[in-house]
């Protein structure tokens, strides 16, 4: 049976950055991914990429970064005030906070710190790359649900 839209399936993949290093794969959970097809839970080009393939079969498809999670808005960097965090906290240029702000819950990685500020990159950490997935088809529902074209 040939992956179509509405389709519940099971897929294993592993996502590549263009130099090779691998961000993400499945089979380090121990478990395969599942979603349905034309759900808008994934990336589109994901999503296109398993349309049309059968159980086992595998395919490799590139992402270029706005196809992606699109290229780094340098709106998304933002400067807080350095006592919106605990007294005790330890900060670490590149590493990651999370928080929640007024649009809600969000990760950003820490840019900068000075004596009364906090710089945060609130961008996806994959904006601006270029993503590869291979992706195993593991299984597929045969019965479609009916996906809403609002």
């Amino acid at each position: 049976m040939k992956v179509t839209t509405g389709h519940n399936v099971s897929v294993h993949y592993k996502g590549t950055l263009s130099d090779g290093t691998e961000f993400d794969n499945s089979r380090n959970r121990g478990e395969p991914m599942s979603f349905q097809v034309g759900s808008g839970q994934l990336l589109a080009g994901f999503n296109d990429a398993v349309v049309g393939m059968t159980i086992g079969e595998t395919k490799t498809v590139t992402l270029v970064s706005n196809e992606a999670y699109g290229d780094p808005r340098p709106e998304a960097i933002q400067t807080i005030p350095r006592n919106a965090f605990a007294p005790d906290f330890e900060f670490e240029i590149g590493g990651t906070v999370q928080g929640n702000g007024p649009a809600g819950p969000f990760i950003a990685k820490i840019q900068a710190v000075e004596e009364e500020s906090v710089t945060l990159d609130l961008n996806h950490p994959l904006a601006g790359q270029d993503l590869t997935f291979e992706v195993e088809l593991v299984s597929v529902d045969s019965e479609t649900d009916t996906i809403s074209q609002d």
